[in-house]
Order: structure tokens, then sequence, then C-alpha cells
């Protein structure tokens, strides 16, 4: 017996100190207390718009359907959300003039959500408002707008934007445009061109964030050339762990770290995970090659049968999980190469038709933080993560503008610097 007693105690005495999983929630729990977790891209507006439609505008938004949206009031509260930078998206096929009609019905949206939600929401777009706000208890609310697209080529239309609260431009979205080189569309310029580098010389004199997601590598080492301020990749993540070209190569990251920006981590299946990088692609080649009028597929014409053989194919090729701990692995792939003061949270909620297990909705944001907690990430750098970096590089934006104060504002046309 005393033989017994003896070895457990050795083994006790040896065995790794894990901390207990209440442990670990009570860290969370502080951290989020003194740092409120601020999320990079979160597209709300787009998703109330397709499922609520004119309803939006009075709709109540304490508590939806998690099976709708992925945000609610409730839900933020629960997941110690503290500032959230909220997408102005609209369709980058839609020409100029009506993506900048529909840009401003977008931050209309946003604006009367914060006006009647005001113990809940409060307008932000300085580090000095987010702190402000996030002392009062209310979410610390910025706008982004999100593709090059919706200024039509205008510095006039991106300075209203400014002034109606954008915090920052996302290079492009989905499309090449005129000035900038998509990373989901066919390049043309070799990254920016000189219109390209004088948007971003423009948002460096506005104090508006340059957001680097959606934009190709060639566009990223651009902007990152040009730009006299932190920038940031709103919502993108590690190309080392997944190849798609809207994530962050580690040269680009290096670089990142030099320049004082940061990468905020998507939750994208596709963005997270290789393998379902790969089985989407697969995915996507078989439905074209069932079904695609009005000449190819081997059913063309016969969606009953494309339909079933497309459910043949699944069967056999079972769809690759995506789970929490594989974006927690983005988080600490950046962190290790860029550093941890470049790394924060940019989750894509409501801009996803499939969210990461663990990863439901705004509420969730708490496990993220104690897996990585379980990890070995001390308290001081999950404040980094979940607020601490971004503010510092929103300071960083302000302080370029300040020393851009003197300049005039920018006229130039794309004709005028391109030639065309």
């Amino acid at each position: 017996m005393k033989t017994a007693l003896l070895l457990a105690s050795l083994l006790l005495a040896t065995a790794p100190a894990y901390a207990a999983p209440s442990d670990i929630d009570a860290r969370v729990a502080r951290v989020l207390k003194d740092t409120p977790l601020i999320d990079g891209h979160n597209d709300w507006a787009e998703t109330l718009v397709g499922r609520a439609g004119d309803a939006r505008w009075t709709l109540d938004l304490t508590t939806l359907d998690p099976a709708k949206y992925d945000t609610d009031i409730t839900r933020l509260r629960k997941g110690g959300v503290g500032g959230q930078f909220w997408s102005v998206y609209v369709d980058a096929n839609l020409p100029g003039p009506q993506q900048v009609e529909a840009t401003f019905e977008q931050i209309g949206l946003m604006q009367q959500i914060f006006a009647r939600y005001p113990t809940v929401f409060e307008a932000a777009t300085t580090a000095a408002d987010v702190r402000r706000i996030q002392a009062k208890g209310r979410i610390a609310s910025l706008l982004g707008v999100e593709g090059g697209g919706q200024i039509d080529g205008r510095f006039a239309v991106l300075r209203a934007y400014r002034q109606l609260g954008a915090s920052y431009l996302t290079l492009t979205h989905s499309r090449t445009i005129a000035w900038a080189d998509s990373a989901t569309d066919d390049p043309k310029h070799g990254g920016l061109t000189k219109f390209g580098e004088a948007v971003v010389h423009e948002l460096n004199r506005l104090g508006m964030l340059v957001d680097l997601s959606h934009v190709n590598e060639a566009t990223m080492r651009a902007a990152l050339r040009v730009s006299s301020a932190p920038v940031i990749f709103s919502h993108s993540s590690a190309r080392a762990l997944c190849d798609h070209p809207r994530n962050v190569s580690d040269a680009v990251l290096k670089l990142l770290a030099a320049n004082g920006g940061i990468v905020m981590v998507n939750f994208a299946p596709s963005y997270v995970s290789e393998q379902r990088r790969l089985w989407e692609a697969a995915h996507n080649g078989e439905i074209a090659s069932y079904n695609a009028p009005p000449f190819g597929g081997l059913y063309i014409g016969q969606p009953d049968k494309a339909k079933a053989a497309l459910a043949a194919w699944e069967l056999a090729h079972p769809k690759p999980a995506v789970t929490l701990t594989m974006v927690a692995d983005h988080i600490d792939h950046i962190a290790k190469v860029a550093g941890i003061d470049h790394v924060g949270i940019g989750s894509d909620f409501d801009g996803l038709s499939e969210l990461p297990q663990g990863l439901d909705g705004v509420e969730t944001y708490p496990a993220l933080l104690a897996e990585l907690a379980r990890r070995g990430w001390s308290d001081r750098d999950l404040a980094k993560l979940a607020g601490g970096n971004i503010m510092r590089v929103m300071a960083g934006a302000e302080r370029a503008a300040l020393a851009l104060k003197g300049e005039p504002a920018a006229t130039a046309t794309i004709a005028q610097l391109d030639g065309t």
C-alpha cells in the first residue's frame, strides 16, 4: 500500500501542470474585461439586407435566430466584444456609381442601428474614441469599406466615406479594378498603378487604415512599400498553412512586421484548411462537369441527374472538417513569424456560408482565446490579440495622418495618373 501511494505521489509530481478549464475561463474573462475584443470584419449589414429585406430598419436585433445570423446584441455581449469594424460591403460587379450609392445605403443602415441602440453601440473613428466608448460599456463601432471599386475612382467619394465614419478601405474585393489587382481575379497591373499608390497616400493623409485583405501579393507588397502608416489585413489568414491567395505569405508577414501592421485572422473554412480548400476546388469542378449550360456538362439540361451525380461524389469524398483549433493554428503561426504584436481577429462573421466547428457566432471568441491560453499564451499576449494590437495600429495611422496634415487633398483622376 505504501509503495502504491509513493508511486502515485511521484506521478502527480512529474505530471504537466495544465490549468483547469475554470481557471482558463476566468483568465479569459479577466482579459476581455480589461481589453474588450475588437474584430476586424463583420458582414452583419450585408446579411441583414439579404435576410431581413426592408424589415432590417425595424428588426429587433437583441436576439436573432442563430441559424440565420452569426451576430446579435445578446451574443456580442456574451462574446466580450468591445469594438467592431462593421463591413459596408457591396457587390464588386456593380457599376461604379451603383457601388457608391449602395455603400451610402449600407453606411446609413449601420448608423441607424447605432442610433436605435445608443446604450449598446457608439460610432468611433479613432483609438481614443474606442477607449472612451469601451469605458462606458458600449461597443465601439467602426466602418470598413470593403472594396476600392466603391470609391468609383474618385478621391472626393473616399473623403465623403471618411466624413461619414469609415475607418478603412479594402483596396479591392473579388475583382481586379482599374488601379489594383485582386487575389481572386486575373492581375492586370502588377500590383498598384500610380493612381493606386495615390489612394494609399490619401488614406494615410486621412488617417484611414489601408486594408490589404482581398488583394494579391504584388498589391500587398506595393502598398507596404508606399504606406507611411501601419496597414491591416482585416480578415485574412496564413498562407503557409492554407495556400489560398487571400492569405498572407511568410515573406509578406515579415514585411508587415517592419511596417508595424496587423493580420486579423479570418474564420472562412477554405482560408483555414488546405484540405478544405482543395476539396472545395474539386467540388466546384464536379458541379461544372455535370451541368454547365448552355454547352457543357455530362448531364447538361438534366438537373436531376446532375444532382444525383454530385450527391454520389460527395458521399465518396466527405467534406473535410474545419475547427476552432485550426483557426488557433493560424494565429499561432502569424505570431511566430511576424511577432505577437502583429496578429488580431477578423472573423468574417455573417459573411460566410459555413463556420469552423466551435466558432458558431460572435459569442464564441472566449473559446478561441481559451484555446490559445491552453497553448501557453500569457494574459498580456491574449490582450494584444484581442484588441491591443489593432489599437496600436490605429494610433500609428493617426500619427501618420498628423505628419501629413499640411498636404492638400488628392484631386487627380485615373486618366491623369495612369494615362487610361
